[in-house]
């Protein structure tokens, strides 16, 4: 009687976790596409890593979807986000600022968010040093991120008061499942824990 209580009750567990499993990466892939329409004063890109000073592939990714942006929609102002890690010999901020300097862009516009360590903090300094600036605390930004990140990203950036629009930088497919599996525990965890 007692070890069928309890196969049962592993059996609800499985499947209690399988459920949730499903319906959370639903929600990563169906959020991972990008906002068409959308009114923004700020483009805000979120750090992913460097090699030493050398932009990761992922951020690089990043930098190059938010060129894109960019040339769009030239009136808009960058927010660059990312602090200096391990194995890292400058701020993520700095080396995304250089990037996008390089490649044409008013460093005037560039705002460097660099002391952040992971998407809690890459939009909540953001948020402060935006409201500094303007006093506003409902600022239109678009998100640039990787497709299995944003559901996440535009989450946090909504319950910090931020009116969120996302546009993903396709994932190295080699490393996409392991990231999209890694983030189905970033979305539990920030669903309790980033406020």
């Amino acid at each position: 009687m007692k070890k069928t209580l309890i196969v049962k009750l592993i059996k609800i567990i499985v499947l209690i976790l399988v459920s949730s499993f499903i319906m959370i990466e639903g929600l990563i892939i169906i959020n991972g596409q990008e906002d068409k329409e959308y009114d923004v004063e700020y483009l805000v890109v979120l750090g992913s890593g460097l090699w030493g000073d050398v932009l990761s592939p992922t951020l690089l990714g990043r930098m190059n979807k938010s060129l894109e942006f960019i040339e769009n929609n030239p009136n808009a102002k960058i927010v660059v986000c990312g602090g200096q890690g391990k194995g890292e010999n400058l701020t993520e901020a700095q080396a995304m600022r250089d990037y996008l300097v390089l490649n044409g862009i008013d460093e005037n516009k560039i705002i460097q968010e660099n002391k952040s360590t992971n998407t809690m903090e890459n939009l909540k300094f953001t948020k402060e040093i935006l409201k500094k600036s303007d006093g506003k605390d409902n600022h239109k930004i678009m998100i640039v991120t990787n497709e299995f990140h944003l559901f996440r990203s535009k989450f946090i950036a909504k319950r910090l008061g931020f009116i969120p629009y996302g546009m993903p930088s396709k994932t190295i497919t080699s490393i996409a499942p392991k990231y999209f599996i890694r983030e189905y525990f970033a979305v539990i965890k920030s669903f309790f824990f980033d406020r």
